[in-house]
């Protein structure tokens, strides 16, 4: 039923959060586990939150690596390391107003090795508002601001980061 559903074209957002200690690790696992094999059964990608929890994702997608996972890591805010690791897995990274924040340097540095066809955009509203809004409610109208500071973090124009982070977002959900 879900294979014939074209409305749905991804799974999640799903993951590991380690965080706030509001759920067992093992049920965390559990259904990560649960959501990577739908994914793969439908040959959908998997839209994944992860949150003090890299060394964890990772081994998990290590289980998983043979089996043409299609990973797009939400709201990213990892290390470059991290990056580097789901890279080798072809991973998309989309990038939240997180990346306009003054003390984000280490994060746009990492955005800036992450090669221009992994790279997509998102609001994540209402929350995470890019500066100038940062602190209010965040609407999907503000993402402008984001793909500007992005497209300034790979020295290329807004126009140039636009057009490739919609045909990454093509080529990813098909």
């Amino acid at each position: 039923e879900i294979k014939d559903n074209e409305k749905i074209i991804g799974i999640g957002e799903t993951g590991l959060d380690f965080y706030y200690h509001n759920s067992d690790k093992k049920d965390q696992f559990s259904s990560f586990e649960e959501h990577i094999n739908a994914a793969i059964e439908l040959d959908i990608p998997l839209i994944i939150h992860s949150r003090n929890a890299e060394k964890e994702t990772l081994e998990i997608f290590n289980n998983f690596k043979n089996n043409n996972l299609k990973i797009l890591m939400h709201c990213f805010t990892g290390s470059k390391k991290f990056a580097e690791k789901l890279i080798d897995l072809n991973a998309f990274f989309s990038a939240s107003g997180i990346i306009t924040f003054k003390n984000s340097i280490e994060l746009q540095e990492t955005f800036k090795s992450i090669p221009l066809n992994r790279l997509l955009i998102e609001t994540d509203s209402p929350y995470l508002s890019p500066v100038p809004y940062r602190g209010r409610k965040n609407e999907p109208s503000f993402v402008q601001y984001t793909a500007k500071k992005l497209a300034s973090i790979k020295d290329i124009s807004d126009k140039d980061l636009i057009k490739k982070t919609t045909l990454n977002f093509e080529n990813l959900f098909n």
